[in-house]
């Protein structure tokens, strides 16, 4: 008997059809002996639905109420399948989170799971299946928070770890993690297995099989997980510790994201500490700022400083800076018609030539590069928008993932 947490997301509980999918998935598992703790995500566009509800009411709604109001998505398919389950004859109950209960802490819609109590839904496990709504927690002082878009999967690794599950699945629309979006390249190829490090990196560059955290912390706490299919039964990517970085191949996969939007403070001040005081602000405003670039004038007096942020934050960080009195400027340009394109891959650190590799690939196709951000495993590229799929194409083909 193994311990097993399962997790759907939003198209694997998409309708009642495959929430009664889901369950006969479940039922194999616990009839085979095994304890199944299932984490849900919210049915697929429900997220969104309540999204636009609140904005029907105001564009800057309390985001105390904001968690409130997402929050019942995942408890919908919860039930659901919790009912599913008990009508094909097996013992199931939902677990809410102020049930558990799941503490979180920091801001609303942005929270982090710290614990949670183990001890009734352990004993529940050795007679039935557990469903826990992903993607919320409840804080100190008694109020319902969530954890980000894509939370689930962090709900997900958090039990896994908490709980000592023997294995932590993540069941989703594809089988397994590919080398770019298949949806858009139909080339791409699917990982067998894949590093936590190269994993992370593609998630938090735009890749939307799994949420950045998640894998994070599985790393940090050596929580072997799988990618699979909901609606197959074939084997999906293992995600494991660095022993299982493949070296041999240069680059894994490419990754890209939309929702990025850059901005250059022009004829700044050279001075020591005038990029603490321009981020300063944007920590304080929970404002993530990624790639930064420094342009140092002929006279050696000013410098150009440009950044990128995610577009959403776009406007506030533009009020921040109007408002910052310790930093002086000429003048602040923005660009919101922009996509990160990034390549990963453990195998980068010893194979020279990647950079070249990938600059005279995108100059080949007359793409324009706005911004470089490098790490170990990755080198990424703001471009124009427009030019992005022909990027993610060239670089697919050049880098031998087709």
């Amino acid at each position: 008997m193994v311990k097993k947490v399962l997790k759907f997301g939003g198209t694997s509980v998409g309708s009642i059809d495959r929430i009664q999918h889901v369950a006969g998935i479940i039922k194999r598992e616990f009839e085979a002996g095994n304890q199944v703790i299932a984490i849900v995500s919210a049915m697929s566009g429900k997220t969104n639905d309540l999204i636009n509800l609140s904005k029907n009411i105001s564009e800057n709604f309390d985001k105390r109420e904001l968690d409130v109001l997402l929050s019942t998505g995942e408890q919908v398919s919860s039930s659901l399948l919790a009912g599913a389950l008990i009508n094909s004859d097996v013992k199931a109950r939902t677990w809410l989170n102020w049930q558990i209960p799941i503490l979180t802490e920091g801001e609303h819609s942005n929270s982090r799971i710290i614990n949670m109590n183990i001890n009734k839904i352990n004993n529940f496990l050795k007679t039935g299946v557990a469903i826990i709504p992903g993607f919320q927690g409840i804080s100190n002082n008694g109020d319902i928070t969530t954890i980000g878009r894509g939370g689930s999967d962090a709900t997900a690794v958090a039990v896994a770890k908490l709980f000592n599950a023997d294995t932590c699945e993540i069941y989703t629309d594809v089988d397994g993690v590919y080398s770019t979006d298949p949806n858009k390249i139909p080339v791409a190829k699917k990982i067998e297995r894949i590093s936590y490090d190269e994993m992370l990196e593609l998630s938090s560059l735009g890749a939307k099989v799994m949420q950045s955290s998640a894998v994070q912390t599985a790393m940090m706490y050596n929580i072997p997980l799988e990618v699979r299919s909901t609606f197959t039964d074939r084997k999906g990517t293992k995600i494991f510790d660095q022993d299982n970085i493949d070296y041999s191949k240069s680059v894994t996969g490419v990754a890209y994201s939309k929702d990025d939007a850059k901005i250059t403070l022009i004829g700044v001040e050279d001075k020591p500490g005038v990029a603490a005081n321009i981020f300063e602000p944007m920590n304080k405003a929970q404002i993530n700022v990624d790639m930064v670039i420094q342009n140092i004038s002929a006279d050696q007096k000013t410098t150009d400083i440009t950044f990128t942020i995610k577009r959403d934050d776009l406007l506030k960080t533009r009020e921040i800076l109007k408002a910052n009195k310790n930093v002086v400027y000429k003048n602040i340009t923005q660009n919101e018609n922009v996509a990160k394109v990034s390549i990963v891959g453990a195998g980068m650190v010893s194979t020279p030539g990647i950079t070249y590799k990938m600059f005279r690939g995108l100059a080949d196709e007359k793409i324009n590069i706005l911004a470089i951000s490098t790490s170990e495993i990755k080198l990424s590229v703001i471009i124009d928008e427009k030019n992005t799929l022909n990027a993610v194409k060239k670089l697919h083909t050049i880098f031998e993932l087709d």
